[in-house]
């Protein structure tokens, strides 16, 4: 009787401890594990991704900008240039170099962004020093004319500015007795009047104000063959540049 009386005294105070202890088992099983360090560094990597795919879309959305100025710019289908130019040239065989001074028009086909076809027009005036003679006359006026062709090929291209190089050829009038009163070119050591060849050579830097309008300027060489001799000028040339029609 007494055993019988320890037993239900003993379950009396089992029965609150159990109920204490469920309830810690089961509030430590509603809390979540930690997560591991794969996962802690997959939220960061998908965030970076998520920066690198806009800085993508940036970078590309940036390109097809540049991709279609350079088309507005570089496909138009003719360019015309007008200007003027600077050489330094030698009115005669045993004459100083002397300045002339020029106009210049030119046409251009192109039949891409890069490749065209430039027919050049231009005229140069200039004063030769011929020194001391019988005639009085030391410092004629002097000019000279040339009309060449060839090919234009843009080497390098930027929406705002691009760089060319052309190659010419074509004949050249010289008029190196228009100022002589009456006195041969020979006598006062000028070259003859005459018609020859002419070769013109340069690097053309062009700076975009809009896409059919850019300020052009360049180095020049021009070639010459009067008195069967070689003249080899060097200058420059500057102006605009207008771009019209659609390739």
């Amino acid at each position: 009787m007494v055993s019988f009386r320890r037993l239900v005294f003993l379950l009396a105070l089992g029965l609150p401890a159990l109920h204490v202890l469920q309830a810690q088992v089961t509030r430590s099983s509603s809390i979540p594990a930690p997560a591991t360090q794969e996962q802690a560094q997959q939220p960061g990597a998908g965030e970076n991704q998520g920066q690198m795919s806009v800085q993508a879309r940036i970078r590309a959305r940036r390109e097809q900008r540049r991709a279609q100025a350079i088309r507005d710019t570089y496909l138009h289908l003719y360019e015309a240039f007008v200007g003027g130019g600077y050489i330094r040239f030698t009115p005669g065989p045993n004459l100083q170099r002397t300045t002339m001074y020029s106009w210049d028009t030119a046409l251009t086909r192109y039949f891409g962004e890069k490749l065209g076809a430039t027919i050049d027009g231009r005229g140069y005036y200039g004063t030769a020093f011929v020194g001391l003679n019988l005639s009085s006359i030391t410092r004629p006026a002097i000019s000279q004319y040339a009309v060449m062709g060839g090919p234009t090929y843009r080497l390098f291209l930027r929406p705002r500015y691009s760089l060319s190089a052309h190659a010419l050829g074509g004949i050249a009038i010289g008029n190196f007795s228009g100022d002589t009163n009456g006195f041969t070119p020979a006598s006062l050591g000028l070259y003859q009047d005459s018609t020859t060849y002419a070769l013109n050579g340069g690097i053309v830097g062009e700076a975009n104000v809009a896409p059919n309008l850019s300020l052009r300027l360049g180095g020049d060489y021009f070639g010459t063959g009067f008195g069967s001799t070689m003249q080899n000028s060097v200058g420059f040339t500057y102006g605009f540049v207008y771009r019209f029609g659609r390739q």
